[in-house]
């Protein structure tokens, strides 16, 4: 505001009356252009003096967030799908791409670059380029970087969606897809051919909390001019930040945790600028991009992601502490467990655990849905990261469209449960679950 008081003493009395009636008349060639030159002067200043590095919770709920001349404290909603200009050359000049400035809400739109903005730097990434659904980004990365010919490695530790989207439709395009174990570097290491230009990983995948070595593989990634890409929707950028360990791509779900109750669907890839700007382009040109709402929903989650990811993460451990105990769990998949073969490398790679645990029950199927059936207040839905804890079979739901062989290899086993741990009281969680398990 000091530097807006200083344009206007800089200017004369009929410059300011000027303004007064562009203000009162809704006309916005003037007062636009002083307050956008005032606030590009107090953001080059403030990057020239400020020279802190903000934490984590303040960037959560911090950044993005220009605030317009209306002064307004919260993030407003950009509800439009065009932007207008005050003539012609304007028009052409934000089309070439000779001025910055907005177009057209598929490719930008105010909220929704807030959002980027804001979930780059938690990512410490440069840029974010958000899409209409967690599948979407991932289809977005597949489109931007492969071509006829080309070919792609992924983990065999997937959520079932991931992999038919490249078994089933990325191999449309004439693209090759291998499948291999997630924690075998050797596999990874064999599958490298020549046109190999992408290795697509989840991790913690999902639903067994597998960890992927990201350093290991963008490694072998970049040794044999390939990008690695992780889907980091379990963790999200509080607990692992998957571009330090030398990632390229970030791939989230924003659906899950980065909105935390289940209201809106969106996605998001996170990269650097070079890399970003082919998922721009086609999410600019095919248009699976995300609304203006849903973009503030998700500004929403993010002021509280840090709270939540701890309670999420320290009521998961719990959870896993007492089904590892309980007589009717044959094995439970959670990296916070020390006798997780993944537990030291996620140690390493994450500063918590995250919230979601999978174990196997006796009675194979009729088991897993005892257990389920019982529950009073958990939800019986496929999604996850919610304040509401949630339970699904795996086999039956989110996986169910795998055949039998992608099952088993995957270790998509019957008497498998993936539960999403909210933010109930644990006492309560473990109550809700134990119904159905003491019946087994």
């Amino acid at each position: 505001m000091l530097v807006l008081a200083h344009e206007w003493i800089d200017r004369s009395v009929g410059d300011i009356y000027a303004l007064y009636l562009d203000l009162k008349y809704h006309r916005r060639s003037k007062c636009w252009q002083l307050f956008a030159t005032a606030t590009q002067d107090w953001a080059i200043k403030m990057s020239q003096q400020d020279d802190i590095e903000y934490q984590l919770d303040t960037l959560a709920i911090r950044t993005g967030h220009t605030r317009s001349f209306e002064g307004e404290h919260g993030e407003p909603i950009f509800l439009t799908s065009s932007f207008v200009y005050e003539n012609a050359a304007e028009a052409a000049a934000k089309f070439s791409g000779q001025e910055p400035g907005n177009i057209y809400s598929r490719f930008t739109n105010p909220t929704v670059a807030m959002f980027e903005k804001r979930l780059a730097a938690l990512e410490g990434a440069e840029r974010a380029v958000a899409t209409s659904t967690g599948m979407a980004a991932i289809m977005a990365v597949a489109m931007s970087y492969l071509k006829l010919g080309d070919h792609v490695i992924c983990s065999r530790a997937m959520f079932g969606s991931t992999v038919s989207l490249f078994e089933k439709y990325v191999a449309k395009f004439g693209v090759s897809v291998d499948f291999v174990d997630l924690t075998d570097l050797a596999a990874w290491k064999n599958a490298i051919k020549p046109e190999t230009k992408l290795l697509f990983v989840e991790s913690p995948s999902n639903p067994l909390s597998e960890i992927a070595d990201i350093q290991a593989l963008a490694d072998i990634a970049h040794a044999n001019g390939a990008l690695l890409a992780i889907d980091n929707s379990f963790c999200t950028p509080v607990l692992q930040q998957p571009i330090k360990f030398g990632a390229d791509l970030v791939v989230y779900s924003a659906t899950k945790y980065l909105d935390g109750q289940g209201r809106a669907l969106g996605g998001a890839v996170v990269g650097n600028h070079q890399l970003l700007e082919e998922v721009f382009g086609y999410v600019r040109t095919t248009g699976p991009s995300m609304s203006p709402f849903n973009a503030w929903v998700f500004l929403k989650g993010l002021e509280t992601l840090r709270l939540r990811m701890k309670a999420h993460s320290e009521s998961a451990k719990k959870l896993a502490e007492f089904l590892d105990a309980h007589a009717n769990v044959e094995k439970v998949y959670y990296a916070g467990l020390p006798a997780h073969v993944g537990h030291a490398l996620a140690a390493k790679q994450q500063t918590g655990f995250g919230g979601i645990v999978s174990f196997e029950v006796k009675g194979r199927r009729e088991g897993a849905w005892k257990v389920i059936d019982n529950t009073q207040f958990i939800s019986i839905t496929g999604n996850l990261g919610d304040a509401k804890s949630t339970i699904t079979h795996p086999a039956t739901t989110t996986h169910g469209k795998l055949s039998a062989d992608a099952k088993e290899a995957a270790g998509i086993r019957e008497g498998l449960i993936r539960v999403s741990v909210g933010l109930e009281d644990i006492d309560d969680i473990i109550r809700d679950i134990s119904r159905g398990l003491d019946l087994i």
